[in-house]
């Protein structure tokens, strides 16, 4: 079991409220990512619901219980950190058996968790290095084995990927969300990167200032999103938005297009402007396309190797039927 519930649950440090009143239920065995930019109390609501902070109002409930007042140990929750927090003169057995040690488990019990933990997450080979001895991504699977022989409730991931280069970010996000679907364990992980959030999720939740601004599924956050903020957060490269006589001639105080959803058409296209940079990646080209009169720039996504460059006149059909409508404070207009 691993239902998490928060109740009109805020922290304040001071007289500064970084969490206003939130309610929020993450049911057992999900995954559920928390996404926003730098300083919208993503982590900190993380370490709330571990109990590494006391909140100042509200409840959190753990399968049912009163977690308020339960010191972390004590909550069934294992916690992995962006730091990996291991010990560099201890062994990899010796890092993962820590927490059992410290609960007192019988000798016997720690091998058998070792063996499967390592052996979920490839460390078998390994077990009786250091973490010196180690890369960055192998550190963080002895940091996430660690946290597996705990059998816990429910994990939390605080950016456990964030100083990790990319080729190793897209090869642990697989593993862990393998890992997930293995264990059936409720998973909370919280991360900056609406990627990590998109790829991941069984529901994001978008934080801003603190506030829950949508919880969904990530094709329900991309396909309707609530307000301006979720929609220019949620994808990459992030939704253009088009305001003035243009927006209001469609009913709307903004309209918002994704990249994809433009296409490059013909010199007598509904839009025009001036290609300024076009960035080549191979399966995709991103135009930024300036002189439109529609917004200072326009990002728009073509597949394949497109051959316009820097200063190219270019013509482009936006797909009228993918438009997002939002009025003057930002909200979604159905």
């Amino acid at each position: 079991m691993g239902q998490i519930t928060l109740e009109k649950v805020t922290k304040s440090f001071g007289d500064v409220e970084v969490i206003p009143p939130l309610d929020l239920t993450i049911q057992d065995g999900e995954f559920t990512v928390f996404v926003g930019p730098s300083g919208c109390g993503k982590s900190t609501l993380l370490r709330l619901i571990a109990g590494l902070e006391d909140i100042s109002g509200g409840t959190i409930s753990i399968d049912g219980q009163d977690a308020t007042s339960i010191p972390p140990a004590k909550r069934g929750l294992a916690m992995v950190f962006q730091s990996y927090a291991l010990y560099p003169h201890m062994s990899v057995r010796k890092n993962i058996a820590f927490p059992m040690r410290m609960a007192g488990l019988p000798k016997d019990e720690q091998d058998r968790r070792i063996a499967q933990a390592a052996e979920a997450l490839n460390l078998t080979d390994y077990l009786d290095r250091r973490p010196g001895q180690l890369s960055g991504g192998q550190r963080q699977r002895v940091a996430i084995g660690r946290a597996i022989v705990r059998e816990p409730s429910a994990f939390l991931f605080d950016e456990p990927l964030s100083n990790l280069d990319a080729a190793l970010r897209v090869g642990m996000r697989l593993e862990i969300s393998e890992l997930h679907k293995r264990l059936a364990t409720t998973m909370i992980y919280v991360t900056h990167d609406q990627v990590e959030a998109m790829t991941m999720a069984d529901r994001i939740v978008v934080l801003r200032a603190g506030h829950i601004e949508q919880v969904g599924s990530p094709l329900e956050l991309y396909r309707s999103p609530r307000n301006t903020f979720v929609a220019g957060f949620i994808g990459s490269p992030r939704m253009n938005f088009i305001e003035g006589a243009a927006a209001q001639a469609l009913g709307a105080h903004t309209i918002g297009i994704r990249p994809e959803h433009i296409d490059v058409a013909a010199q007598d296209a509904p839009w025009q402007g001036t290609v300024g940079v076009a960035e080549h990646l191979g399966s995709d080209t991103f135009f930024h396309v300036h002189g439109t009169g529609l917004a200072e720039t326009l990002t728009v996504r073509a597949p394949g190797e497109v051959s316009f460059r820097h200063g190219d006149r270019i013509g482009l059909a936006p797909r009228t039927q993918e438009f997002h409508r939002f009025d003057a404070e930002g909200l979604r207009i159905a």
